[in-house]
């Protein structure tokens, strides 16, 4: 089987490599990969900033969507011919987040689905919603679980509700179109025109370009004065001021991104007066993953996926990501 590798930290270290399909062992499972989709985190990976002491080689990417080709002994779960993806901490089946739940990340703490077979144990597998294509569930392990706890579980978000959005990238698109899900009214970001366009014709209620406008002052125009429910904060500390900022008194920030960094003291003021909520959101469980999936399938959801790759240009895949360019996600094709 070939494989995509990180020997040494850069997207130009990136290597394909091949070695014959593992054996099994109890309780695991082969998955024959389709697709694989990117995420940000899957790029600071890759050049070194996530984990500067990861162990190497190491394969990336987090997530993937596949299809099982064999089981091990004692699995009872999965069977061959099952359509699968892998979730994204293997260990963290359900209940709340503890230290030992979240080791075992693909593409992190071990190899990830860059390749055209995976082994992974039951447990860390669930079904996708059989509407999608394999490009579609191989976006929904971290981006698509991360939004549906930033939205349904941290935000508590109902229908009526107004929920900010930063950007038009895979966690941003998905918790806009799992806010619209929940009836509430989705006020978002960017500084392409064009790409709030595009996020119009996904169910986006009003949009602002920050590089024109002060945009926690928008927010307070739209909201009557009031403030968002939830901000479902992605850029991280460059933008967390203006967060607190836009949100309501009594509101909730879902914290997940690391995009930009702080240009300013960070103030305890606004979160102390306005009594705001805050919360850290990493992926999620098993559970929260086959919640969601439910949800996807009831209402035949569409992932948003931007740009697909083949295997062979895979780095030329993360370097788009790098470029920041896409709208939803980026999606390596493995096989038919």
């Amino acid at each position: 089987m070939k494989f995509w590798q990180i020997p040494a930290f850069g997207i130009h270290n990136l290597e394909v490599k091949e070695r014959p399909v593992p054996e099994l062992s109890r309780g695991q499972v082969l998955v024959k990969v389709h697709a694989v989709s990117l995420n940000y985190r899957d790029l600071m990976v890759v050049v070194g900033k996530y984990n500067p002491k990861l162990a190497l080689p190491r394969i990336p990417c987090s997530d993937g969507a596949g299809e099982v080709t064999a089981v091990g002994e004692g699995v009872t779960r999965v069977k061959p011919g099952q359509r699968v993806a892998g979730i994204f901490m293997q260990n963290w089946i359900d209940g709340a987040p503890e230290a030992a739940k979240q080791r075992g990340a693909l593409g992190g703490d071990i190899d990830g689905m860059l390749s055209e077979y995976a082994v992974l144990h039951e447990d860390g597998l669930v079904d996708v919603p059989e509407h999608l294509s394999w490009e579609e569930a191989a976006t929904l392990p971290c981006a698509a679980v991360t939004a549906w706890n930033a939205v349904v579980h941290a935000g508590e978000i109902k229908a009526g509700d107004t929920v900010v959005i930063q950007g038009t990238g895979g966690v941003s698109i998905f918790a806009l179109q799992f806010a619209k899900l929940v009836g509430a009214r989705v006020l978002g970001t960017s500084s392409s025109d064009e790409k709030l366009q595009r996020a119009h014709t996904l169910g986006l209620d009003a949009g602002v370009n920050y590089k024109r406008e002060d945009w926690p002052k928008w927010v307070l125009d739209e909201t009557g004065g009031r403030g968002a429910d939830l901000v479902v904060e992605v850029g991280g500390a460059g933008t967390f001021a203006q967060s607190l900022k836009a949100v309501r008194v009594g509101g909730r920030v879902a914290q997940i991104g690391v995009l930009s960094q702080a240009t300013e003291p960070f103030q305890i003021g606004p979160l102390l007066h306005k009594q705001i909520h805050l919360r850290g959101i990493y992926v999620g469980s098993r559970a929260d993953f086959e919640e969601m999936n439910r949800a996807i399938s009831q209402h035949h959801l569409q992932p948003v996926v931007d740009q697909v790759f083949s295997f062979e240009d895979a780095p030329v895949a993360v370097k788009t990501m790098e470029n920041a360019s896409h709208f939803g996600k980026i999606v390596i094709r493995v096989s038919r």
